[in-house]
This record gives C-alpha cells, sequence and structure tokens, in this order.
C-alpha cells in the first residue's frame, strides 16, 4: 500500500496548485485572483476555493500520517479528501453561468488532447487516484 500511499501524497500536495494558479503564476493569476474584470465576490470565492484546495491537502496529509498505522479506512479517506477538490472543479460547469475560462482567455489557454488544461487535470489527477484506491484495495 506504500505506492498507493505516495500517489495520494502528490496529488495532495498537488492540491496547493490551485493557490499557485490562480495567485502566485502571472500567466494564470492575471485570469483569477488579479483580474480586474472579476467582482470582489468572484475574488472572495476564487480565495475559498483556493483555501478549499489547501486545507483538503492538508487533511489528506494527517489521514495517511497522523493517525499512528495506514490502515485502508484512512487511506480511502485521504484519497477521497485530495480528490474533492479536483472532483469539485470538474462538477463546477454543471452550475449557470460557469465557464473553464472568461472568453478573453480561451485561445490563450490552448488545450490539452483536445480539452480545457483544467478538465484534463481534472480527469487526469481523478484517473489517477482511482488507479491508487484499486490498487490500495488489492494489495490490503
Amino acid at each position: 500500500m506504500e505506492i498507493a500511499r505516495w500517489v495520494v501524497v502528490l496529488v495532495a500536495v498537488f492540491n496547493v496548485g490551485g493557490y499557485v494558479a490562480d495567485a502566485v503564476i502571472p500567466f494564470t493569476a492575471k485570469q483569477h485572483i488579479y483580474n480586474p474584470r472579476w467582482p470582489p465576490h468572484a475574488k472572495f470565492h476564487n480565495a475559498q476555493t483556493m483555501l478549499l484546495g489547501i486545507g483538503l491537502g492538508l487533511f489528506s496529509l494527517f489521514l495517511l500520517f497522523g493517525t499512528g498505522p495506514l490502515t485502508l479506512l484512512h487511506f480511502m479517506l485521504a484519497a477521497v479528501a485530495a480528490a474533492l477538490y479536483f472532483v469539485a472543479m470538474l462538477l463546477s460547469p454543471m452550475f449557470p453561468g460557469t465557464g473553464w475560462s472568461d472568453p478573453e482567455f480561451t485561445k490563450e489557454n490552448g488545450s490539452v488532447l483536445g480539452m480545457h488544461p483544467q478538465l484534463f487535470v481534472g480527469l487526469l489527477v481523478c484517473t489517477i487516484l482511482l488507479a491508487a484506491c484499486v490498487y490500495a484495495f488489492v494489495k490490503h
């Protein structure tokens, strides 16, 4: 189960990526927290989402390392906690008026295998976590 644990660790740490992309990297931060077209309440929810990603990642790490010997239950809960940020991202387009990016950035963002980069990352991360869970379950 150690391989699966470290896969979840990588995703848990990657949860900080939302903060990095939305507030640190100039190319993507200008589309989010530093976008002058966004009203204050939109920026509030962006900040909320960034902090939620960090919190879920830390919670996942706590479940993996802070609860004594790793049980299958703690592993699965850690994987779910690490996945929630990305699952929420994948489900967000179901709400009216949402989009993978603002129209002025669509061309600039490009695509990965014909998908918006966020869609691609979300699907990839969730697939990796699902594979880690299946592996851990079989090895347990």
